[in-house]
């Protein structure tokens, strides 16, 4: 598949970012503004709180969510890259749906790892209307995930994962069906590999040496043992559990060199199909693959069935 050298279509940020329009909105942003060497406005993306306050202004005026607000030192992702991910998950899920992109709520998606964020589900649910399941292991995270909710009145359902090592199990319930599950997986092995790949980040654009994660995380959100491989993995040995409860088991991949390994093991997991399917956001490529254990003569069947 050729790589994409521009954000999805419908991804609202294709443009880049509008301040005029963010700072009308959101007038506490304007403090974090900074002009850059050929006089465009934009913010230090290396600055934490400016990084969040770009996100809050990005959600209230793109997604009509009036509070968002995560705890000190948790991931703060950038909006435009994770909202194409829900975009490209819209056009799989269309592939079984007559080429029709499903909305609404009768569209369950299921989001592995939700964090204090909750941007998926914020995103996903504005974009398309789909109702979300967020799980997350880290009660903070929950925590913060419910104020979000409870503050935009938003109907989403969110369960706790007790057990570090289950993904699937213990969250997804023996009534359960969904259309799609979502994950961006802790990509480091350790808090080392974590800090090194910071700083590699920071060289590469120019900014000299530096420990600052400007996007946050803690230790369920940026790595785990074995890292992107190990966790993937299992995700796939788990999913065959549940294979006739969803259509599209999905992750993001942020290594391309993962991509063989974790092909191998999905056909030792005897899938009926799998697919990569790669994004862009600028210089930056990134991917996620898909599995189902569906037929595909049997796929519009499971949309039509829970459509219903």
């Amino acid at each position: 598949m050729a790589t994409k050298t521009n954000l999805h279509p419908r991804n609202l940020h294709r443009e880049g970012y509008d301040f005029e329009r963010l700072v009308a909105d959101s007038p506490e942003l304007d403090t974090f503004t900074i002009r850059n060497p050929v006089g465009q406005t934009t913010i230090d993306f290396q600055d934490v709180g400016a990084v969040r306050m770009l996100n809050r202004a990005l959600l209230k005026t793109y997604y009509n969510i009036d509070f968002w607000d995560i705890p000190a030192k948790y991931l703060c992702p950038p909006i435009p890259g994770r909202v194409d991910y829900i975009h490209y998950l819209a056009d799989l899920l269309a592939d079984s749906n007559n080429q029709e992109i499903p909305r609404g709520g009768q569209i369950k998606a299921l989001d592995i790892g939700t964090g204090a964020s909750l941007v998926y589900p914020l995103t996903g649910q504005s974009e398309y209307g789909w109702h979300f399941t967020g799980v997350d292991i880290d009660p903070a995270a929950i925590k913060s995930a419910q104020q979000i909710c409870e503050a935009n009145k938003l109907k989403i359902t969110l369960r706790r994962q007790d057990v570090r090592e289950n993904i699937f199990r213990g969250v997804i319930e023996p009534s359960d069906a969904f259309h799609v599950t979502l994950c961006n997986p802790p990509f480091h092995a350790s808090k080392e590999h974590a800090n090194k790949g910071t700083q590699r980040k920071w060289s590469n654009l120019g900014k000299g040496p530096s420990k600052k994660l400007n996007f946050g995380g803690q230790n369920a959100e940026l790595w785990y043992p074995g890292g992107e491989i190990k966790f993937i993995a299992s995700m796939v040995k788990q999913s065959m559990e549940f294979a006739n409860q969803c259509l599209w088991f999905t992750s993001l991949v942020s290594k391309k060199d993962n991509l063989k390994p974790l092909s191998r093991i999905l056909k030792n997991a005897k899938v009926a199909e799998f697919k990569v399917v790669e994004m862009a956001q600028g210089q930056k490529t990134s991917r996620f693959i898909a599995w189902t254990y569906i037929k595909e003569n049997q796929r519009p069947l499971f949309m039509k069935d829970m459509r219903q």
